[in-house]
């Protein structure tokens, strides 16, 4: 970084000011808070956090060094908010790949074609987009999980919500827009799989290097802050 663009000593100073008024209003909040759930804590709880990081850059862009902890990434969802006894409950599934091996990708949309007597007509499999139709149209999503690399495909991360509600949707209510009502505080649940896990994985044991690591975020305690690890 050039020094044009770095922060100034002042910059790192006011938001070393900021992290400390923050620490200050989240103790008061939780002096204050009414029950688990207290809005109030939760907010300053999102203050300290964004205060905290933004310290934490400046002070690394500007003298290479890092702060000794960091707000834990499952803290981003609200309180929950949603029925007590809910009658309902949507669950919401996200995966992410990439696309590391379009050839064998593409073989094997050919393959499923040639089974299905798909002759006639434009060959779907012959593009990259088309081979994915083909594939998702022939597969459930979690073969497609369990068998990713055979169709030239590599994981990334992924999310699993589950959302309570008080009634269930009507047949083609949402269907238009499936995912615009999924709505943060009707999460009971919630599992996540990343490789930004992976480090805080090695951590805890070595024997586990590489594997994913799912979390449920629904419990945790938002006032904790753990290490951070040195190695940015």
């Amino acid at each position: 970084m050039s020094d044009a663009a770095q922060p100034t000593a002042a910059e790192v100073r006011a938001a070393a000011e900021a992290v400390k008024t923050a620490l200050d209003r989240h103790l008061a909040a939780v002096e204050r808070r009414s029950g688990e759930d207290d809005p109030a804590v939760y907010e300053a709880f999102n203050q300290l956090a964004s205060a905290a990081e933004a310290y934490d850059e400046l002070l690394y862009d500007r003298y290479d060094e890092v702060t000794p902890f960091e707000i834990p990434g499952g803290e981003e969802m609200p309180p929950y908010t949603g029925p007590e006894e809910p009658s309902a409950l949507s669950v919401l599934i996200r995966r992410d790949y990439t696309v590391v091996e379009p050839q064998r990708l593409l073989a094997q949309a050919r393959r499923v074609e040639a089974a299905d007597g798909d002759s006639a007509g434009e060959d779907l499999g012959d593009t990259v987009h088309g081979a994915l139709g083909v594939l998702f149209g022939e597969f459930e999503p979690d073969e497609i999980a369990s068998r990713h690399k055979e169709f030239g495909l590599e994981e990334g991360d992924s999310t699993l919500w589950v959302v309570a509600a008080e009634e269930p949707a009507e047949p083609g209510e949402w269907l238009e827009a499936p995912f615009e009502q999924a709505d943060p505080q009707g999460v009971v649940c919630r599992f996540d799989v990343s490789a930004v896990f992976d480090d805080d994985a090695d951590l805890v044991d070595g024997d586990d290097a590489g594997n994913d690591v799912g979390t449920e975020l629904d419990g945790e305690d938002e006032d904790d802050l753990e290490p951070l690890d040195a190695d940015r």
